[in-house]
């Protein structure tokens, strides 16, 4: 494992477990409007990140062609509005554990969809380890009641977590991660506001309380900032299928931190769940390899080279929840 390889897990894992241990103050914006929550979270986050890539802005969206553009804004009404909004949808009539299972499966749809679009065959060494993770996954969050319209909504959940990683592909080249990520965060913040005022009108927006507040800046500055630059720089670094594997480490630490909030118990399920996400992850990400690990091509985000980028509530059995992109 090489140099960059490392950098490129660390990060993924950094961002994955900032989301996983979000859960305590995602749990405190239950009766807070969702859109007008949206609006404010990425709105703020848009601008502690305008700072960053001030320097660089203007001259990298100039030369966004039309559908680089439209992948931007799908990939905010698709991977961040749509994504959580189909988690809401879902836990109304299932227990969280049900989107999360299927959120689960996200690095195994990632591992094939992000290589056939790049004209290459998928790797079978990434695909054993997304199996891997997702079969951890769902052994840590366990399965819960639904029902058609829950299952429903949580494969809507899971075409927005896949779009988060597969939609950011091609424009991660062109922006970077932090311009990405503010763009994103921007675009998120209006397509919110949209939304609020069409389906909850004047009630769309109000003054959040002091947990609240608490609660929108950790996601703002924590989640969005520091976990979006951080997934991305990943991406960048080991490709998107491989960064993907990490999305495993959300629900592990999730469980992890529930028992300190009192909110949920770590037991036999948990450790043997999060015994096959390690494993998973290792296997498939690279990180045991011994001598130059893969990277990704210049050429192609995710292609590795021939030789060597949003509030769900844990319930109260354990923490198996399943993040909401906000």
């Amino acid at each position: 494992m090489n140099a960059t390889t490392t950098r490129g897990a660390l990060l993924a894992a950094l961002a994955c477990v900032l989301v996983g241990a979000s859960f305590t103050a995602n749990s405190v914006l239950g009766d807070y409007p969702y859109a007008g929550g949206q609006t404010l979270r990425y709105g703020l986050a848009w601008l502690l990140l305008l700072p960053l890539v001030r320097g660089e802005a203007k001259a990298r969206l100039r030369t966004l062609a039309p559908r680089q553009w439209a992948r931007l804004a799908l990939l905010a009404a698709v991977g961040m509005v749509g994504f959580n909004l189909a988690v809401l949808a879902a836990e109304r009539s299932a227990e969280p554990a049900v989107p999360g299972v299927f959120v689960g499966c996200a690095p195994v749809i990632v591992a094939v969809a992000v290589p056939l679009l790049d004209g290459r065959r998928p790797q079978r060494v990434v695909l054993y380890g997304a199996f891997l993770v997702a079969a951890g996954a769902c052994v840590v969050q366990g399965w819960g009641r639904t029902d058609g319209a829950g299952i429903a909504f949580s494969v809507c959940a899971l075409a927005g977590e896949v779009g988060f990683a597969v939609l950011a592909v091609p424009v991660l080249r062109s922006l970077g991660p932090r311009l990405l990520s503010a763009t994103v965060c921007g675009i998120a913040a209006v397509e919110s506001a949209v939304a609020g005022l069409l389906v909850d009108g004047a009630g769309w927006l109000r003054l959040p309380d002091a947990d609240e507040t608490a609660a929108l800046l950790w996601q703002a500055a924590v989640v969005t900032v520091i976990g979006f630059v951080c997934w991305y720089m990943g991406m960048q670094h080991i490709g998107a299928e491989r960064a993907t594997l990490f999305s495993g480490l959300i629900p592990v630490a999730a469980a992890c931190t529930a028992p300190l909030v009192g909110t949920g118990s770590y037991g036999v399920a948990q450790v043997a769940g999060s015994a096959l996400v390690g494993a998973g992850v290792a296997l498939g990400s690279g990180v045991l390899r011994r001598g130059p690990g893969p990277v990704a091509r210049a050429g192609g985000l995710g292609a590795p080279a021939d030789h060597p980028r949003g509030s769900g509530t844990p319930d109260s059995g354990t923490a198996r929840g399943v993040r909401r992109r906000a």
